[in-house]
């Protein structure tokens, strides 16, 4: 094509946007593409690297103009729009979607996780552009064959494999994009790759690890060194800003589909009659769980970062805990309140003198006779009482304390079943209308906390998320503090403890003198809703030992509900029926008393 003035290309690209629309259906919306005429505006985006990009939260497409021009590709306009809509179309056409092949990918590429991104953006690539080569007519190899006419420099053998799987898609001559000549193995692997391209269309997230499975030989060599593979990547940050919902449960599939295509008789089509080799079995995961578990903190993460999302540890493990706590959120229990009464006028009797002389109703005293005669024509009014609506109840808040010692795990990079039922706990707290107060505690001066009771998920959450492995002394001043000032007209509180048996060093000696049993019974007294602790107690904690002996005296004394928990994974179940277990029925009704 000609060279192109900015302004005339700005106008090509305009007018070729309702075509693209059209080959995927004259239904599809999706805002104008958001043309850059220069890389510096296009970079102001967030497209580096590649020519065009698209980004799943705000359904936008975006093109580099300056790039385009470069690579002579004005030609091409419909084509190239086209394909970005087919991200949102087709695939993965949501940032769930994205996440969950990102993690069936990373599966298949064991050591070279890293390039599940680059990986998913191929494979998703294949899809859309057949289904418009074939299907809408668009000229896709056009678009490749120009890329390999105008870069020059070496091509990865990635992206020879990558070409030859398109030549065997469309039968094109072999080489004619820049696939394999007289290599056997590549151009077996490229027909391999075609044909799983065309069986799995329609279900290409479960085809996802055989794709990555075929390309995996071809990564171990040289596929960062090109330049041509970055150019494509079109879906880099395509989930940039999302919220990760689905990246967290391990899916069934997801383990078994790392099977290379010549094992698949859907792919190879067993044409011969000659069964087909058994799969392979599954490689053993290297960071645990199973279908249907959830995954660890850190492989969380990795999944998220390589779908586009640029997140710190702390907010990872923030939306890692709130998404696993969601489903076992329950009712926190409220407090009944008391039951107001209502006055109703039942009629009128005769006011006799001595009785207060406001309540004489002079009207109808009035019609009972014009001259009025204190004690003989004055009338009052008579009430009943009925019962009033009831109040609306008024919620427990929860003082909740999380061990953070060098015995438990961070949160950060493995599951903390504390945390976890910390996250139950809290935010079920919140879902009932009352505040929280999170303390994370660990060796002496190692605490921090939310500023008081509040009502913000997240600032709870980057509490409850935090680490600091250090020694066990609890905090006595925290929960000094906290209920020195607290009066009868504020809320009644429940205090929670989640911890092992370090919890008691709460009734150590504070800073000032005062000793941690005054302490927790002055709390507990203050809090008026009682209190509990959630411990995980090992067998060698006998009744006789300082540990035994102090647990039993905070509950006979002070009335602490002490539950025992053996494993971790207990804390979730145990989260969950707390609400119920320590306010339901007649202690819901008693105002929560312990």
């Amino acid at each position: 094509m000609a060279s192109v003035s900015p302004a005339d290309r700005l106008a090509l690209w305009q007018a070729a946007w309702p075509a693209a629309l059209a080959t995927w259906s004259r239904f599809t919306r999706l805002r104008n593409p958001r043309l850059c005429e220069s890389s510096v505006s296009a970079g102001r985006e967030g497209l580096e690297g590649a020519f065009a990009m698209i980004r799943l939260v705000d359904k936008s497409v975006v093109i580099d103009l300056e790039a385009i021009g470069r690579l002579h590709l004005d030609d091409h306009a419909t084509e190239i729009l086209a394909h970005e809509i087919g991200h949102h179309v087709l695939a993965p056409s949501t940032a769930t979607d994205s996440f969950r092949l990102i993690a069936r990918l990373r599966r298949a590429l064991p050591t070279l996780e890293r390039h599940a991104p680059m990986v998913a953006n191929l494979y998703t690539d294949l899809l859309i552009n057949d289904r418009l080569q074939r299907q809408a007519g668009l000229d896709m190899a056009g678009v490749y064959a120009r890329m390999v006419a105008e870069e020059g420099g070496a091509r990865s053998r990635l992206w020879t494999l990558y070409m030859g799987i398109y030549e065997a898609l469309w039968s094109l001559e072999k080489g004619s994009l820049g696939g394999p000549r007289d290599d056997a193995a590549m151009e077996g692997d490229a027909w391999l790759g075609a044909r799983l391209i065309r069986v799995y269309a329609r279900d290409w997230l479960f085809a996802a690890g055989r794709f990555a499975t075929l390309v995996l030989p071809y990564l171990a060599e040289d596929a960062e060194k090109d330049a041509a593979l970055r150019r494509l990547h079109d879906t880099r940050s395509a989930a940039d800003g999302a919220d990760p919902s689905g990246a967290q449960t391990i899916e069934p599939g997801e383990e078994d589909g790392a099977v290379h295509p010549s094992r698949d008789p859907a792919v190879t089509g067993n044409e011969d009659g000659v069964p087909p080799p058994p799969p392979l079995p599954p490689a053993p995961r290297p960071y645990g769980g199973g279908v249907g578990q959830a995954r660890e903190p850190f492989e969380y993460g990795e999944i998220l970062r390589a779908a586009g999302l640029t997140l710190s540890d702390e907010e990872i493990a923030i939306r890692y805990y709130r998404e696993r706590a969601l489903p076992m959120l329950i009712p926190f229990p409220v407090q009944p309140a008391t039951q107001g009464e209502e006055p109703q006028l039942e009629g009128v009797e005769p006011w006799s003198l001595g009785e207060p002389f406001d309540e004489i109703d002079w009207l109808q005293t009035v019609s009972q006779s014009p001259t009025v005669v204190p004690g003989v024509t004055t009338m009052r009014r008579v009430y009943g009482v009925e019962p009033g609506a009831m109040e609306k109840p008024e919620p427990i808040d929860l003082d909740l304390y999380v061990d953070s010692s060098g015995s438990m795990p961070d949160p950060r990079r493995t599951t903390s079943f504390l945390t976890l039922a910390g996250a139950v706990i809290a935010l079920s707290a919140l879902k009932a209308g009352a505040r929280v107060q999170a303390t994370l505690w660990s060796g002496a001066q190692q605490w921090m906390g939310t500023e008081g009771f509040v009502r913000d998920e997240h600032a709870i959450l980057e509490i409850l998320v935090g680490y600091f492995g250090g020694g066990t002394a609890f905090p006595i001043h925290r929960l000094r503090d906290t209920f020195a000032s607290r009066t009868i007209r504020d809320r009644a509180v429940h205090i929670l403890m989640i911890s092992d048996d370090g919890i008691t060093t709460m009734f150590d000696t504070d800073e000032r003198g005062n000793s941690g049993w005054d302490v927790a019974a002055s709390a507990l007294a203050h809090g008026r809703a009682g209190g509990t602790m959630a411990l995980n107690l090992g067998p060698w904690i006998k009744p006789d030992s300082q540990t035994g002996q102090d647990l039993a005296r905070a509950k006979q004394e002070q009335g602490w509900d002490i539950h025992s928990i053996v494993a971790m994974e207990d804390l979730t179940a145990f989260a969950q029926a707390f609400s119920r277990r320590r306010y339901g029925g007649d202690i819901a009704r008693r105002g929560g008393a312990a």
